[in-house]
């Protein structure tokens, strides 16, 4: 639910804290009734339909539907991961996270020392760089820069540096159990440690939050790797990470796109020469982890291969990769270079007007899709049609369900030939529990109660008779059992406001659907809330009764549909007291 931070300070942080004041510092708020309004921070609006209650401690947009708790917004507002989020929300109200707490599992790094890490890593990255100008045996790191066509401003604003070609150089200065657990020191089963990284060019990894994180090295003559990276810590996942965002954000904040590069120097040789827009995967090939990352600061993405056998492949694998990141506004392009090029190299040799008419002159995702495989068929043929939908059709199936899902399909059938399509989904949570009513597709009983409750966890203690006669109950069709989950919680952790019980709730099988149940307006006067929350309780305790009742009256064999509901519900309590 809260990844690995104690659920009890996340719990006191949002008690501390109001999200009036928080959204207020990032969004000028303006009072209207007992809720504050703005213009939407998420979308493009005229007219304000952005909505924070201090009641609930919780924001909702009318317009685009987005909404959530203080958390929510800072990961939203800020492109913040979960950690971040609360780690900056404490800032904000002046409280330190606890320093046993980390977000990372509580395995044996459960003691590593997270702000000593950030400063060794830090404070080491300051050191190459210093070696870099001061080393005379660097020299051969500065020719490789200047033969690179790289300049000392290039250098500075990536913060490269030099690992002297010494076993021992970092231990010699800085504290030994630290340099271990930032992975910058191999320790060896005999106890014996050495300097992980020597001689080599190094390029510092820095988060969003412009911390060190991590170091990628370059060998300097013919060793092998030729690049090294640092290994995973308790603050460093290569999955999770790319190289140049931090410089990338510092340049352009809001980028219209995004070019993905294979390599380090392909990132810093493209902003030498004004392409400041650009990421590298850190040795690992593009992951909807990265896409999810990187779609938080633009809706497109541009993924650049080398024009040979290998960077094709590579590009299919990538477009693999990407299906499942491919929602509605987002957009991806394929971009293959000339063979035997590489990013630098060809702006190098083209410039830079020549290199950005080839971006912008990117492939669509969907474009390269069909034509890689339709490539190697013969689609004059019945079975080069039929190869077709079997190659392309698992990969449509993984899409989001949206409008570029329904196109890509329909392009499918247009160029099979193919009427229809089967597919093999299986129905999202929100169908399975909280399905609509068949009749006029109104909210169920159960959605009722449970967003009135979600809204109100208050409503918990009221009608308390009415509510605890549903702990009888088993049937779960209008979803019993989710309403029974969120009670008990309510129970256990004694939410006061909508805020602090969505929280409990993150990262769930329920999450999706409470949040959209929290954001739907039942369009009930505050004083007629605790009349509908319990009208909902009855009508919901009627269907249980009359399931029940249908069940025991075929084990009884009455015949169900001759008996009034007050001599089912007598029934029911004479077979009950039977058992």
């Amino acid at each position: 639910m809260a990844g690995f931070i104690a659920r009890e300070f996340i719990d006191e942080l949002l008690v501390r804290i109001d999200i009036v004041d928080l959204i207020n510092s990032h969004v000028p708020l303006k009072k209207t009734g007992i809720n504050y309004s703005s213009r939407c921070p998420f979308h493009d609006e005229k007219t304000p339909s952005f909505s924070v209650s201090p009641k609930r401690q919780a924001y909702h947009c009318f317009g685009c539907g987005v909404g959530g708790n203080a958390i929510s917004f800072l990961m939203e507002y800020a492109h913040l991961e979960f950690v971040e989020a609360v780690e900056d929300l404490a800032a904000f109200i002046g409280i330190d996270v606890p320093k046993e707490v980390g977000n990372y599992p509580t395995t044996s790094r459960k003691t590593d020392d997270l702000a000593g890490i950030y400063l060794i890593l830090q404070a080491v990255a300051k050191f190459y760089a210093q070696q870099l100008k001061s080393n005379p045996v660097a020299q051969i790191a500065i020719q490789y820069l200047k033969d690179r066509g790289l300049s000392g401003i290039i250098a500075r604003d990536f913060q490269l540096g030099y690992a002297p070609n010494s076993w021992d150089e970092l231990k010699r200065r800085f504290e030994v159990k630290l340099l271990i657990q930032a992975g910058l020191v191999i320790k060896k089963e005999d106890g014996a440690s050495y300097d992980r990284f020597r001689g080599r060019l190094m390029f510092p990894i820095r988060d969003k939050r412009n911390r060190v994180i991590g170091f990628g090295a370059r060998v300097l003559d013919d060793s092998l790797p030729k690049y090294l990276n640092s290994p995973e810590t308790t603050v460093f996942s290569k999955s999770n990470e790319v190289y140049g965002l931090h410089e990338l954000l510092q340049y352009v904040p809001k980028p219209v796109r995004i070019l993905i590069v294979e390599g380090y120097m392909d990132v810093i040789a493209l902003a030498q020469f004004g392409v400041h827009y650009a990421v590298a995967t850190l040795g690992t090939a593009v992951s909807k982890i990265h896409l999810d990352i990187l779609f938080r600061f633009t809706p497109e993405l541009v993924l650049c291969f080398d024009g040979d056998v290998a960077g094709k492949k590579a590009a299919w694998r990538g477009i693999e990769a990407v299906m499942p990141a491919l929602r509605d506004g987002r957009q991806i392009k394929i971009m293959i270079l000339p063979a035997e090029q590489d990013p630098d190299s060809l702006i190098r040799a083209i410039g830079h007007e020549k290199f950005l008419e080839k971006i912008s002159q990117a492939q669509a995702l969907s474009e390269y899709f069909f034509e890689y495989i339709i490539a190697a068929l013969d689609l004059s043929t019945l079975e080069g049609r039929a190869g077709l939908v079997q190659q392309a059709q698992p990969h449509l199936e993984r899409l989001p369900k949206g409008v570029f899902k329904d196109m890509m399909l329909s392009k499918l059938r247009q160029l099979g030939e193919v009427p229809e399509l089967v597919f093999s989904e299986k129905p999202t949570i929100l169908h399975n529990k909280l399905a609509l009513s068949e009749d006029k597709g109104e909210f169920s009983p159960a959605r009722v109660a449970i967003g009135l409750l979600i809204q109100n966890p208050t409503l918990s203690v009221v009608g308390m008779e009415k509510i605890a006669v549903l702990e009888i109950f088993e049937y779960d069709s209008n979803g019993l059992k989710m309403l029974k989950n969120i009670l008990a919680t309510i129970r256990t952790y004694q939410p006061t406001n909508m805020g602090r019980l969505l929280e409990l709730y993150r990262d769930t099988n329920e999450e999706k659907v409470l949040r959209l149940l929290s954001n739907w307006d039942f369009l009930l006067p505050e004083a007629g809330i605790e009349k509908e929350f319990l009208g909902a309780i009855t009508r919901l305790q009627e269907q249980e009764q009359e399931h029940q009742f249908e069940a025991m009256s075929l084990l009884t064999k009455h015949p169900a549909q001759t008996w009034s509901l007050e001599e089912k519900q007598q029934l029911i309590k004479s077979l009950q007291q039977n058992d």
